[in-house]
């Protein structure tokens, strides 16, 4: 099944235990994101783990990922985050009515 809606690839990407924990360390991180090496020191994960899971997060529009010299540094999109808790909070406490069915006669 393919996901198409970018909110709803974004929140089943965080869906796992292991990308949540990177997505957040990352988010810890700032701008200056974190390489392959530095986010298993971190976690103790494998680079190949993690290599997995980032590419889930980056084809979830989460993560970018810039090349500098031999290393890979990844960082969060923060756009991207934002729209995510936005989708989520934007209608927070707003009140839901429920329809109203037609009882048998």
């Amino acid at each position: 099944m393919s996901i198409t809606s970018p909110t709803a690839r974004a929140l089943a990407a965080l869906g796992h235990d292991t990308r949540l924990s990177i997505f957040r360390l990352l988010v810890r991180a700032g701008e200056e994101g974190l390489n392959v090496g530095e986010i298993g020191q971190h976690l103790d994960q494998a680079p190949s783990t993690l290599a997995h899971h980032l590419s889930a997060l980056v084809e979830a529009g989460l993560v970018v990922q810039e090349r500098q010299g031999r290393a890979v540094i990844n960082r969060v999109d923060y756009v991207a985050m934002r729209r995510t808790l936005d989708f989520l909070t934007s209608e927070c406490c707003t009140g839901v009515k429920l329809a109203k069915t037609e009882t048998a006669a």
